[in-house]
């Protein structure tokens, strides 16, 4: 059994390095066109902000442990064609420039990702910088010593967090946005607030609801336009979003409208002898049950384990996500799951919610801080469908129990008197997730009286 896996970031290292323990008798080849394998780009923003001072640490596999794992490992090889009839792929060598034609029993495509490039002008000038894998995260590091203004394209994770990775180098750093906040995938208005507040309290130049018009410079940046006017600057990253890297197969497997690949619970195409893991494909939602593009290393690196278990014959189910995520900006530490009340708006789903705003322990305590908590949920079912959290304390390892919460179909009302431990050091004798139920159930006990 030949398989030919093409890319190696979080879904094909995980892919490839499954298949090697489970198939030890399988050649496996992966294709690789950068010169290096399973970087972490969620630590981006921390190796530019200087958390990370050994970019290695970010690196959980190698070449040479690929290799020594039996794995042929091909790196700086670009895939340029594949033709599923007869089950090959035309590779380039991309520093001879030789080109070969490979062949596969089973093909595995975890390309990834591509970074959004708008079509602005001046989008092209030098400075004008993307964030996504670890080459361009040395060139944002070199380039953002030499600038003393930074506009960051973008307020989803990866922008914000550079934001944060900028401000606290002394540089003056704008954000432009054209939604009228941040992070609006993720954590409803009353969330954002409390952090756009505070990325204004410490200088950064917030201009939401803006478009950029062009990019003006001399060969080299010098300023943003708006529709609201023209922001100077020396560097800019844009973290406008993410396409799945699939132009490969258009036309040979089946897509999503954006060019997500879906793939069937046990990780197989349309085509039956091909396989998606990753950034690339689209992921069951669990709570709305459609298949839509969430790309998250988490998902990435189930979903390429998946691929290992099941490519030569089905046996492990994928189970779905709920595109939980978190993040630590500025002191500050939020996590989502599921269904916010803005996301449920966007797909005309119908959500109730319960917000909490609840001291993570007792008073008596020498600290307490707020921790402030929205869950949303089916009016009818009571089905819960999402959670928020948001405080300066570390409780965002509830957004997993509310993710187990949604997967396994678990109700609000059930919520309120789930077991959960008291100790003075790390809660409150009733837990704020039992309290979000308790003043769920109190709700609708009340609107029946």
């Amino acid at each position: 059994m030949k398989i030919a896996v093409i890319g190696s970031t979080h879904a094909g290292t995980a892919a490839v390095r499954n298949m090697a323990h489970l198939y030890p008798e399988a050649e496996i080849h992966v294709y690789e066109r950068n010169d290096n394998v399973s970087f972490l780009s969620c630590g981006l923003a921390l190796y530019v902000g200087g958390v990370v001072k050994d970019a290695q640490e970010l690196f959980y596999s190698s070449p040479e442990e690929l290799t020594a794992m039996g794995i042929h490992v091909h790196m700086e090889h670009d895939v340029s064609s594949i033709d599923t009839d007869n089950q090959t792929i035309d590779v380039v060598d991309l520093n001879s420039g030789q080109k070969r034609t490979d062949a596969y029993d089973r093909l595995v495509m975890a390309t990834g990702s591509a970074p959004v490039v708008p079509p602005i002008p001046g989008v092209h000038l030098e400075n004008v910088l993307l964030a996504k894998n670890y080459n361009q995260a040395n060139r944002i590091i070199e380039q953002s010593k030499k600038a003393d203004r930074i506009t960051v394209v973008g307020g989803g994770y990866i922008g914000v967090e550079l934001v944060e990775a900028f401000q606290e180098a002394g540089k003056k750093v704008t954000l432009i946005d054209g939604e009228n906040r941040i992070l609006n995938k993720y954590l409803d208005k009353e969330f954002t607030d409390v952090v756009e507040e505070d990325f204004e309290a410490k200088g950064i130049d917030l201009r939401l609801g803006e478009s950029v018009t062009r990019f003006e410079g001399d060969g080299t940046i010098q300023a943003v336009h708006t529709q609201n006017g023209r922001v100077e600057t020396d560097l800019v990253i844009l973290c406008v979003g993410f396409r799945p890297n699939t132009d490969l197969l258009a036309g040979q497997v089946d897509m999503l409208s954006n060019g997500a690949i879906t793939v069937n619970d046990y990780m197989q195409t349309s085509h039956p002898n091909i396989f998606a893991a990753g950034d690339c494909c689209a992921v069951r939602y669990n709570p709305t049950g459609e298949y839509t593009y969430i790309p998250l290393a988490t998902n990435a690196v189930r979903m390429g384990t998946l691929v290992a278990r099941n490519i030569m014959a089905p046996q492990s189910r994928h189970i779905g996500t709920q595109g939980t995520s978190g993040l630590h900006i500025f002191g500050l530490n939020m996590a989502s799951t599921g269904l916010t009340e803005t996301t449920a708006n966007m797909l005309g789903a119908n959500v109730k919610s319960v917000t909490i705003h609840e001291n993570h322990r007792p008073e008596f305590m020498p600290t307490s801080e707020n921790v402030h908590l929205k869950v949303t949920f089916d009016p009818d079912s009571r089905r819960i469908l999402g959670a928020q959290v948001l405080s300066k304390a570390d409780v965002t390892q509830s957004i997993n129990t509310f993710s187990l919460a949604v997967q396994t179909g678990m109700t609000i009302d059930d919520l309120a008197f789930v077991d959960f431990f008291f100790q003075p050091h790390f809660n409150q004798p009733w837990n704020f997730m039992n309290k979000a139920g308790l003043a769920a159930f109190e709700s609708r006990e009340h609107a029946t009286v």
